[in-house]
């Protein structure tokens, strides 16, 4: 067991396994030892069945905690071993319930002793043991039934992620990050237009001197995303617009871009905004969606700045 001692917790799913393994190798030998012809993973269906109470395929599963197509499975195995036999069900003949034959009962009668015989020789090892596996396996099915290991992980995930991702007020250092982060998304499916290169390469000018902000995501302290918050003309209904939104293809999936709009919004309400606007393109499906769920509304009307865009949103920044 020195891999596992090396690995640690994390590989607790395949030390389980392995003991999984061993145990159900020696229960298929014990079950030959006493002459009881079934395999080990049938055992919770047939000692559910030894009450001799005819059940459905659903009330064994609920029973024993296993998923239906499972033990729908192991019902049709133990059908053709003759352990099982379907009767109708006298309140409603709609329904099919599974009981045991009369083959099924008389090895039910052969497992008592073997039974027995098993409880003592786990509770030998519980003796020899420090700790009670029995009641630590009912510790941890709580504690999963609270919340799974993957939902446990997933959070721990965007917890480290998130405090590995840093969001800045733009620096002359990250203009050429700002330039180039644009670029690549855009030359991706367009080309860049001649407003694009005005304003990617002078932001301070276009953006920065009339009000404006850049935010920069910093992913180890090197920048894989931006987004701008402008101000629009006196004449527009609109208050400002998030414009300029990168993120690296090197860092999907991190909540770097929901965390760039999450600044820009802030920021537009810590103005005195009201309405924020935004410009985009139909075809860049997870930002369409992420502006959605961060409760941008299609436009009804457009006038778009750029030969790209085909969609233009605003977010209510009183809601």
């Amino acid at each position: 067991m020195d891999f596992f001692e090396r690995t640690g917790k994390m590989a607790i799913g395949s030390r389980l396994r392995v003991l999984t393994e061993t145990m159900t190798r020696d229960a298929a030998s014990i079950y030959g030892l006493y002459g009881v012809d079934i395999k080990p993973k049938w055992f919770p269906v047939f000692y559910s069945l030894t009450d001799e109470q005819p059940k459905s395929v659903t009330e064994i599963a609920r029973e024993i905690g296993q998923s239906h197509p499972s033990v729908s499975t192991i019902v049709k195995e133990m059908m053709k071993a003759g352990l099982i036999i379907e009767v109708d069900d006298k309140a409603d003949r709609r329904c099919t319930l599974i009981t045991l034959t009369e083959y099924g009962k008389s090895l039910s009668q052969e497992l008592i002793a073997q039974l027995r015989d098993v409880e003592r020789a786990v509770e030998q090892i519980s003796a020899e043991c420090d700790n009670d596996l029995w009641a630590a396996i009912a510790d941890w099915e709580k504690a999963l039934n609270r919340k799974s290991i993957l939902e446990r992980v997933r959070e721990i995930k965007e917890s480290r992620e998130h405090s590995e991702v840093e969001i800045v007020e733009y620096q002359p250092q990250y203009k050429k990050a700002f330039y180039e982060l644009n670029r690549k998304w855009i030359e991706q499916y367009w080309a860049l237009e001649p407003h694009d290169i005005e304003v990617l390469e002078n932001p301070e000018k276009h953006i920065l001197e009339k009000g404006g902000h850049i935010f920069v995501a910093l992913y180890n302290g090197f920048p894989v995303g931006v987004c701008a918050l402008c101000p629009m003309s006196p004449e527009s209904e609109y208050d400002f617009e998030l414009a300029k939104l990168a993120v690296s293809n090197s860092i999907q999936r991190k909540g770097v871009g929901r965390r760039l709009c999450d600044a820009v919004i802030n920021k537009a309400r810590e103005l005195g905004g009201e309405i924020l606007f935004l410009e985009s393109n139909t075809r860049l499906k997870p930002a369409i969606a992420l502006y959605r769920k961060l409760g941008f509304k299609e436009l009804p009307e457009y006038h778009p700045a750029y030969a790209r865009g085909d969609i233009q949103m605003k977010l209510s920044l009183n809601n």
